[in-house]
C-alpha cells in the first residue's frame, strides 16, 4: 500500500479534515481509518495532522484505529489492563508507563516471531502443538507478571498453574525481585514528591 513515490524515511502524511475525512497525501487520495490499520500492519509509516491548525493528531487517530477493532469484536486488551491502565493516569508511575509499554510491547514483538514459527512448525508436525502451547502460557505469565509491578497491591488474576516447580520458583525470584525494584521506584518518587 505503499506509495512509490514517497520517502521510505519520511512518514506519510495524512490529514484529517473537519469534516472527520481523512486525505492521504502521498497518494492523493481519500482514506478510511481502515485503509491506515492496514497501513500499520504493512508497516506503512505515517503521522496524521489536523487539516485545519496542523497540529500532529496521530495518537489519538490510532486510539479510534483501537477502538473500532476492539468494536468490531476483535478484542485484544483485556478489561482487567484498561482498568489497570486507567488507574495509572495521574499516577506517579504515569511517567513511565509509556516506556514500559513499549518496551513490552517490542519484547512480545520479537516472540511474535517465533510464536509464528512455532504454529508453522506445529502444522507441518503434530507434536510441536505442545511447544506453542508452553511459549503462549509464558508469554501470559509474562503480562500477568508485568501487570502485577504495575500494581502489586491490587486483586491479581490467578496465574496458570506451571508446568514445572523449578521454573515456578525462579519466577517467584524474578517477580521478587521486581517487585522490589518497583518498591524502590516508588521510595525514590515519593522522595522527590516530597523534596518539590
Amino acid at each position: 500500500m505503499a506509495s512509490k513515490n514517497v520517502d521510505p524515511d519520511q512518514p506519510i502524511i495524512i490529514k484529517k479534515y473537519a469534516n472527520r475525512r481523512l486525505y492521504n497525501t502521498a497518494k492523493s487520495s481519500y482514506v478510511t481509518l481502515e485503509h491506515l490499520a492496514q497501513m500499520v500492519r504493512d508497516g506503512d509509516d505515517f503521522v496524521v495532522n489536523d487539516a485545519k491548525s496542523g497540529d500532529d493528531i496521530t495518537r489519538s487517530v490510532l486510539t479510534q484505529i483501537i477502538f473500532e477493532e476492539e468494536a468490531k469484536g476483535q478484542n485484544m486488551l483485556p478489561t482487567n489492563f484498561l482498568r489497570q491502565l486507567i488507574r495509572l493516569y495521574g499516577d506517579t508511575l504515569q511517567g513511565f508507563v509509556p516506556g514500559y509499554l513499549d518496551a513490552s510491547m517490542d519484547t512480545f514483538s520479537r516472540n511474535q516471531e517465533s510464536m509464528r514459527d512455532q504454529v508453522r512448525v506445529a502444522f507441518e508436525a503434530n507434536p510441536a502443538i505442545a511447544n506453542f502451547e508452553s511459549m503462549t502460557r509464558s508469554n501470559m505469565e509474562w503480562f500477568e507478571n508485568t501487570m502485577r509491578m504495575f500494581t502489586p497491591f491490587a486483586t491479581a488474576v490467578a496465574p496458570a498453574p506451571a508446568a514445572e516447580p523449578v521454573a515456578e520458583k525462579a519466577k517467584d525470584v524474578e517477580l521478587d525481585q521486581l517487585k522490589s525494584q518497583l518498591a524502590q521506584m516508588q521510595d525514590q518518587l515519593s522522595e522527590l514528591v516530597r523534596k518539590s
